[in-house]
């Protein structure tokens, strides 16, 4: 039997973002009787158990609300959770598998012991977090020292991108650390009507069918928002800018007003999020295009949706962009005009190319982006590191 266990997510079938939706559907896509599944859970509530829900054994750890800090001591209590349990359990076949870089400092203090016992250690480092324009300038160093103990003190790096499984093996040359390449994963989507319940949410904010454009994206400023509505802003099309993005209690929300003056287009509509992912799929679906302004990262899960099921993908000209985009989509870079220029190329489309960029895009997917293909690729990685191939 070989035990996994993933810390770094809020949790099993949790609905937050895209280290949540990894989670599930990576275990949901896995079949395999000889493989058990633990992954604990972030409770605010004092009172914790241990739920087990689909074969996975969730432990509930309970931390208060912290703010920025609230995910690393989650992570930390998790690790020191398992390690007792694997050493009471006397458990073997365990593979610890760490998303994320955010407890490198204490984790190189864990690490040795967590290896006498058997354990072996994986390391997702997800995008290069210290290039968020949102932290602060310590933040930014903490997180570069996090990422370096913590793909010092690990087995194997998985990467989601190339170019991320690049940088790890450029930068950390010196560990002689073995990565691999596994990229997140999607789903191909046929969805064609739109149904009552969408229907409700597109005449809310006056939305009508292939009469706007589409972004979908934490809001914050490496996602090139403010860069998105100056281009949209300076077109002359006669269709919306549909942004869906939580920016409420967002101190972005106040820059990004004062540097754009985006209230007074009235093409210009920042929904909120969506959080029923039928709706978000079917408004993918009927956007004329879809618009991708991600510069941080690895691969993007909101990217993945986005090229399964929207014709036309506009994206920025980031390496990870294009990685995952190669010749089925749009690029943008930040020079004037040119997000100008791929709206006003998309605008001349007629229906037959809008429908072939459509079709190339889900071929991508298809090809390198399906979860069939991302849970084989964890089937073979973990036998590799347990030694059972």
């Amino acid at each position: 039997m070989k035990n996994i266990i993933i810390i770094g997510s809020r949790g099993y079938e949790s609905n937050y973002g895209g280290w949540e939706t990894f989670v599930t559907n990576l275990i949901n896509n896995y079949d395999d009787k000889n493989t058990r599944f633990y992954v604990p859970e972030l409770t605010n509530k004092k009172n914790t158990k241990t739920e087990i829900r689909n074969g996975v054994i969730c432990k509930q750890i309970y931390v208060p609300n912290q703010g920025f800090v609230t995910m690393f001591t989650f992570v930390i209590k998790a690790v020191l959770y398992y390690k007792k349990l694997i050493k009471k359990e006397k458990m073997e076949n365990v593979v610890m598998y760490i998303l994320g870089c955010r407890v490198g400092p204490l984790f190189s203090l864990i690490h040795k012991k967590l290896n006498k016992m058997g354990v072996k250690i994986l390391i997702n480092p997800d995008g290069l977090e210290w290039k968020r324009d949102k932290w602060s300038w310590w933040i930014k160093q903490c997180f570069k020292i996090s990422e370096k103990t913590m793909i010092k003190s690990s087995d194997y790096v998985v990467c989601d991108s190339k170019a991320i499984e690049k940088y790890v093996k450029q930068k950390y040359k010196k560990y002689d650390k073995k990565t691999t390449f596994i990229a997140y994963g999607s789903y191909i989507d046929d969805i064609k009507d739109i149904n009552k319940e969408t229907n409700d949410v597109m005449q809310k904010y006056d939305i009508k069918p292939r009469e706007y454009y589409l972004f979908v994206g934490r809001f914050e400023p490496e996602n090139n928002i403010e860069l998105i509505i100056k281009e949209f802003m300076n077109t002359d099309i006669d269709k919306d800018l549909v942004i869906v993005t939580n920016f409420k209690k967002n101190k972005f929300y106040n820059k990004l007003l004062k540097n754009t003056n985006f209230d007074i287009d009235k093409r210009i509509k920042i929904i909120g999020p969506i959080y029923d992912q039928d709706i978000l799929r079917r408004i993918r679906k009927n956007a004329k295009a879809y618009i991708h302004g991600h510069s941080a990262g690895g691969t993007n899960p909101s990217l993945l949706e986005a090229m399964s099921i929207t014709d036309v993908n506009i994206l920025y000209n980031a390496v990870y962009n294009m990685e995952v985009g190669d010749d089925a989509a749009l690029y943008f870079s930040n020079q004037e005009g040119s997000l100008v220029n791929q709206i006003e190329y998309v605008e001349k489309l007629k229906t037959k190319t809008l429908n072939e960029f459509g079709e190339k895009a889900k071929e991508r997917i298809r090809k390198e982006y399906t979860w069939d293909i991302v849970v084989k690729k964890y089937k073979k990685l973990f036998d590799k590191v347990l030694k059972k191939d």
